[in-house]
């Protein structure tokens, strides 16, 4: 793995998106590139995980969506579902210490009560050890679904009785997972798919997406500087004409 101490940050503070989400996808298949289980691929997936959120906070990002375990994950076999979560509740324990030094505050974008015991009192201990974290928000979203993320605000809506003229963007924003964050500046997928699988649905209406080959094992600091000055480079014009940018 790349030693991102090394590398210079390439990216100016102010091209530095304030939001990336990533979508980590590829752990099944660098396994079986190398002839390991599955469960060898999310653990290399996990390590990989944990050197870029290193990476993101010493760059400066503000705040960092990583999709660990989206609902269409439970149809995958018991045995590897078993393992994901307690490879998660290993990684909480491991790394606490650590994202309370660099002073990352942890959050779950996902419906946590369908989460396995174990799993919930884990998330809950270290949501409520960096509650006081202020360098960096990092995001796991868990049991997660895009639409149903939409449903469920429709949902708060109509039972907190708001009349349909006061339905705003703003007012439906507050009543999603990322209330009170910017919405994704960049999405960052990896292995080669082109897809957003039901991930931040309407947070993303606007977000800059980059796409790399790279499997989530292989993703390394050096991965994800190449992906920010992609995203430096880019004009975002949120549909305004470049002349109307530049006035």
């Amino acid at each position: 793995m790349s030693d991102s101490r090394n590398e210079q940050v390439s990216v100016s503070a102010a091209a530095l998106p304030a939001h990336v989400a990533i979508i980590m996808d590829g752990n099944g298949r660098w396994a079986t590139m190398r002839g390991l289980s599955r469960s060898e691929g999310h653990k290399a997936g996990t390590e990989a995980a944990r050197a870029i959120v290193t990476e993101a906070r010493t760059v400066g990002i503000r705040h960092l969506t990583m999709y660990t375990f989206s609902r269409e994950n439970w149809s995958r076999p018991k045995s590897e579902v078993k393992f994901l979560f307690e490879l998660l509740v290993d990684f909480l324990g491991r790394e606490l210490a650590n994202l309370e030094r660099q002073g990352i505050r942890l959050n779950v974008f996902g419906a946590l009560e369908d989460l396995p015991m174990a799993t919930r009192m884990a998330l809950q201990h270290a949501i409520g050890r960096t509650a006081h974290c202020d360098a960096m928000m990092l995001n796991l979203a868990l049991n997660y679904s895009g639409r149903e993320e939409i449903l469920r605000a429709c949902r708060s809506l109509v039972t907190e009785g708001v009349a349909p003229a006061d339905i705003t963007e703003e007012a439906f924003a507050a009543r999603l997972y990322t209330a009170g964050q910017p919405d994704p500046d960049l999405v960052i997928r990896t292995s080669g798919e082109i897809r957003i699988s039901n991930y931040l649905l309407f947070q993303s209406a606007y977000s800059e997406f980059y796409f790399t080959d790279t499997l989530w094992p292989d993703f390394t600091p050096a991965e994800l500087h190449k992906a920010l000055e992609t995203y430096a480079g880019r004009s975002r014009r949120f549909g305004r004409t470049q002349e109307q940018i530049e006035q």
